[in-house]
């Protein structure tokens, strides 16, 4: 019989882990605490944002692309390679972006003029932006559910509603029985303090809520890459790391500091649909409270406003995303010699799970054998 690889959690990184313990032959199983995934692998852009990572996770993105690529005509869902749009509202992002471009010549980091900047809506104040062209863009909404369901039809076989009370060397307890494993995979995000909290508190886990919405187009027309601005040079490692983007930041925290107050990284994806996915603020905690407030909202749909040059946007829906973050990008941990914890803590799940997932196991198959007990 096969070895038998137990993932708990349907998400991105689940399914990553999925798709890699398929391709070298193991029995998969993959244990969902709901009846299909709801959490930040559907709430997110959709954004593949590949060239502005840096160091390890530049390279686990470079190889997750091309899985993306691979599996988007076999599991059946859109992969848009339209790459990503920079835009630079002042002469210190420019050259946030001159410098970056320099240094990323082998991604094919293009400079824009003003002029060069195919986007139908566009603020005045644009001078210029960059193109990242080997960024690629997905509907999570579609692909996440069409890879579930292509890897089912693969021969993994997922328990739905079945929530994992315990993981022990060998065995995975759910409210659904208990699942003999040579190998487990845990994936469920922000919720390993559920699970394994000595464990979480020893990486420093918190919860990193978003606040995001879904607009209506203004003007209907068509917006192809992924748009970011300069808030977005402050959150993506290989923007943030040039020596440019400390200009930047102390800019914004003398002119607008509330937009660093609330983290905010504001950008743009197109759904199929035509509306316009606009976020995103970030606040950190162990446990949130309940209660939003409206005035985060108006300042995220303000600020897209204006850099779309628009009086105002129309909302069609707005959500909360909940994701894990900690001091590294990537927590691997081994509570036991054939467990792998795993959790990207760094909201950059679907840019680079299908990179994780393959070193993941050549560690977890490598220090413990698949077909021992």
């Amino acid at each position: 019989m096969k070895p038998t690889l137990v993932i708990v959690g349907a998400g991105i990184v689940g399914l990553a882990h999925a798709v890699e313990g398929l391709r070298r032959g193991l029995r998969v199983v993959v244990l969902e605490r709901d009846e299909r995934a709801v959490g930040a692998s559907v709430r997110n852009f959709g954004h593949i944002c590949t060239t502005a990572q840096h160091g390890r996770a530049l390279d686990l993105a470079r190889v997750a692309r091309r899985t993306w690529l691979d599996l988007a005509p076999r599991a059946g869902f859109g992969v848009v390679e339209a790459g990503t749009v920079v835009l630079a509202r002042a002469e210190d992002e420019l050259a946030v972006l001159t410098e970056f471009a320099a240094a990323r010549a082998d991604d094919r980091v293009r400079l824009l003029d003003r002029r060069d900047i195919d986007l139908p809506l566009l603020a005045d104040d644009v001078l210029g932006g960059a193109l990242l062209p080997l960024d690629l863009r997905v509907d999570p909404r579609e692909a996440v559910p069409a890879l579930a369901s292509w890897l089912a039809g693969q021969g993994v076989e997922f328990h739905w509603r079945a929530t994992v009370t315990g993981v022990e060397p060998g065995a995975v307890r759910t409210t659904r029985g208990t699942f003999a494993a040579n190998a487990t995979v845990v994936a469920v995000g922000h919720d390993v303090d559920r699970l394994l909290p000595d464990l979480a508190d020893a990486a420093g886990l918190l919860r990193c809520r978003l606040r995001m919405v879904e607009v209506a187009p203004p003007g209907g027309g068509a917006i192809a890459p992924a748009v970011l601005s300069g808030l977005s040079m402050l959150r993506y490692p290989g923007l943030a790391g040039t020596a440019a983007a400390a200009d930047v930041r102390a800019r914004i925290t003398r002119e607008r500091p509330e937009l660093l107050d609330v983290a905010m990284n504001l950008m743009i994806t197109q759904r199929p649909d035509g509306n316009l996915v606009v976020g995103d603020t970030h606040h950190y905690a162990l446990t949130h409270d309940p209660f939003l407030d409206e005035d985060v909202d108006d300042l995220v749909l303000r600020e897209a406003a204006r850099l779309l040059g628009v009086p105002e946007l129309t909302v069609r829906r707005r959500w909360t995303g909940v994701y894990a973050s900690a001091p590294t990008e990537f927590l691997t941990a081994a509570p036991h010699p054939a467990t792998r914890v795993v959790s990207v803590t760094s909201g950059i799940g679907m840019t680079t799970a299908f990179g994780l997932a393959p070193a993941v196991l050549d560690d977890l198959l490598g220090a413990h054998h698949p077909g021992s007990a």
